[in-house]
């Protein structure tokens, strides 16, 4: 076998929503060859991997899209408020169609490893072949890619069928395929929550293992007329300078003052109105200082907890179900719901709190917890994932003079901006750890959009490297920890904060800014060119 590596401008990795756009920028705009290396055996990335039932998107579909092409987003049919994973995927597969990138993709290639040989980087995939490239770019997003799977004894004798949310299988288990059994699901995170009520509606008998009760939103889902289309079509600049202006990068109206200004009555009409409006409003688009005071907080967080209260019936269900009162509200990533609390007033559903009643083993027919064994046909682990960094780390990435980025970050990760790591060389991380969280499609086409700009300065200048330098890294990773200490985030056991994995370092994953003061940021660095960089030629 020939093992001489081919040669690119750029090499992508990932063609979900980040790769499929930074595939068009490179090679449509700046003109350079691009290989774009997918895992799986089709475009869409979160969107192809996380199909379990009940799958859907918490931010409004006329936002959870591209804005770089005006008639794209004027031509493509959304036909609900938050659409359903196969409505999205059918979504990128037309975006991958219409800008012709699917020339540029390569199917069914893992990445086993990239290294920076001093000059480019040489990329090895799991079949053996090599790229070499002068640019690097990861698009592996934050948490399709590296589902978490605890290490539950017993779970490879169990003889029935089970999966994680985040790899669910394409055959055998459809919704249909879990009609008439007894179904387990561990979790109650955003996957869990989402797929719990559809799953009772056909098992014989649901099995829900909670460890941490959720707040939980209602999504008020419906589905988008004609008319209503019409409306986001002509609002097309309203829509995305009020996106690109905001807290988490979706149009909103946060209420400019603090929870502890208001009077009683005017605390619940504002949370009532921000509750019937539905999704991520509640916590986003709500008083400024609701994610900064835990004063302010407690308000909103025992509004929630009454409105579980009017929604489940059994008072011993209602116990395991509420949120503590020492998790504020907001402090993990918000929950949307259609359903969810219902579910556990059916017949068919039980709930075990494991934090009390902890699983000890699986078996070959179910789960055994320290009081009881539960007869299963299915277990389904909504476990999460290892957010952030783990898909970056399972691409084996070393940069200058070999060091690995496991070896790095070791005791945490640091970026510069979450788009550049120093001793990683014309390495670029869309959405990587250090930048900014909200609305991902719009986040990271403001990555790409970035990125490319400096590539091209790169191009028109004669620069062959460029790298973060550990300066900028520092300071950047300061304002980070500064931002974080001010917030609730750091109160809560999450994803967000590496603390759902064992033996994670645990740290903020993101610039806790807003999106809106993160893009001055980095467009006032590009405009100093490119302060904190350092270019070779």
């Amino acid at each position: 076998m020939d093992s001489s590596p081919e040669e690119f401008d750029a090499v992508v990795i990932g063609a979900g929503f980040a790769g499929l756009y930074m595939c068009h920028k490179l090679r449509d705009h700046l003109g350079l060859r691009v290989a774009v290396l997918e895992a799986e055996d089709g475009v869409g990335g979160t969107w192809r991997l996380n199909r379990y039932p009940g799958a859907r998107c918490d931010i409004e579909s006329f936002v959870y899209c591209y804005s770089f092409s005006r008639e794209l987003y004027e031509e493509w049919e959304w036909t609900s408020k938050y659409p359903a994973q196969e409505e999205i995927l059918r979504y990128l597969e037309h975006v991958a169609d219409r800008f012709d990138l699917r020339r540029s993709i390569r199917l069914g290639t893992r990445v086993t490893s990239a290294e920076f040989d001093g000059d480019q980087w040489r990329v090895t995939t799991a079949a053996g072949a090599h790229l070499r490239a002068r640019f690097l770019i990861t698009g592996v997003g934050l948490l399709a890619s590296a589902p978490f799977r605890p290490d539950f004894p017993g779970l490879e004798t169990f003889a029935g069928r089970w999966c994680h949310t985040g790899a669910w299988p394409r055959e055998g288990m459809e919704l249909e395929d879990l009609a008439g059994k007894r179904v387990g699901v561990i979790g109650t995170g955003s996957s869990g929550v989402q797929t719990i009520p559809v799953i009772a509606e056909v098992a014989e008998h649901l099995t829900v293992f909670q460890r941490t009760p959720q707040y939980a939103i209602p999504a008020q889902h419906h589905t988008i007329g004609p008319d209503e289309l019409r409306r986001l079509r002509h609002s097309y600049d309203e829509v995305w300078e009020q996106a690109h202006s905001s807290l988490g990068g979706f149009p909103c109206d946060p209420i400019p003052r603090s929870v502890l200004d208001d009077t009683p009555e005017q605390r619940t009409a504002e949370f009532e109105r921000l509750w019937q409006r539905g999704g991520l409003h509640f916590v986003l688009a709500t008083y400024q200082d609701l994610l900064f005071d835990i004063r302010a907080n407690q308000h909103a967080a025992d509004f929630a907890r009454d409105k579980i209260a009017e929604r489940v019936r059994d008072p011993r269900m209602l116990e395991l179900l509420l949120p503590p009162k020492d998790l504020p509200i907001g402090a993990k990533r918000p929950i949307i719901e259609t359903g969810y609390f219902e579910t556990y007033d059916r017949d068919n559903v039980a709930l075990i709190d494991i934090r009390a009643d902890p699983i000890v083993e699986v078996t070959p027919t179910g789960i055994r917890t320290e009081n009881d064994h539960h007869d299963l046909d299915v277990i389904v682990l909504a476990t999460g994932f290892d957010a952030v960094t783990g898909p970056l780390l399972r691409l084996n990435i070393s940069g200058r003079d070999g060091v690995a980025l496991s070896e790095q970050w070791a005791q945490g990760p640091a970026s510069y901006l979450g788009l550049a790591i120093s001793g990683f060389p014309n390495l670029f991380t869309i959405t990587g750890p250090g930048s900014t969280f909200g609305n991902i499609p719009v986040v990271a086409e403001h990555h790409i959009d970035w990125i490319s700009d400096l590539i091209g300065h790169m191009l028109d200048t004669g620069y062959a490297r460029v790298e973060a330098t550990p300066e900028a890294q520092q300071e950047w990773t300061a304002t980070m920890a500064r931002l974080a200490a001010k917030s609730l985030i750091p109160l809560a056991d999450s994803w967000s904060t590496g603390a759902n994995i064992p033996g994670k370092p645990r740290t903020v994953l993101f610039y806790l800014g807003a999106y809106s003061t993160y893009r001055k940021r980095c467009d006032a660095i590009a405009a100093e060119g490119y302060r904190g960089f350092v270019f070779e030629r």
